[in-house]
């Protein structure tokens, strides 16, 4: 597997990603709704990497620097074919070792809380995530569960 920053752009991302986007709106209204779409991952304040297996698309997530100390993760999101094959952790565990590299001390995140994201809260969990109430502008939501770890 091999993880390295990508386009957004890149048709099998975009394609990616545009099911993710879909995916949220099948169980979150749209206000509720937090993926960043092609020009909120293309910022420069976020960064996106993309797991590949020779030309196969695996998984994509992404990273936000909300300060110099603090960021969040954002689009994580896993090939239907490769889910349950260790994708998400292995890209979230590139993610926190950039996270620590660029010397933040908090990791957070925003997820869904249909029973459809347990999947993905379970994941954050073995990673050392835990709940905690909206930060950085988000507010109390039914439809979200908020996640944040030290570095």
């Amino acid at each position: 597997m091999d993880i390295r920053i990508d386009d957004p752009r890149h048709p099998e991302v975009a394609r990616l990603l545009r099911k993710h986007l879909d995916s949220m709106a099948l169980y979150s209204p749209p206000e509720s709704i937090h993926a960043l779409d092609d020009e909120g991952l293309r910022k420069a304040d976020v960064t996106v990497w993309c797991a590949w297996e020779d030309s196969e698309l695996l998984g994509c997530g992404a990273l936000k620097e909300l300060d110099g100390r603090h960021g969040e993760i954002k689009s994580m999101r896993t090939a239907e074919k490769y889910r349950r094959r260790g994708v998400a952790a292995r890209l979230l565990e590139h993610i926190i070792d950039e996270a620590r590299r660029r010397s933040y001390l908090r990791l957070s995140l925003e997820t869904g809380s249909d029973e459809s994201f347990a999947p993905a809260r379970h994941l954050y969990g073995r990673f050392g995530f835990s709940e905690c109430g909206p930060f950085n502008g988000y507010v109390e939501d039914p439809f979200s569960v908020y996640m944040t770890r030290p570095l």
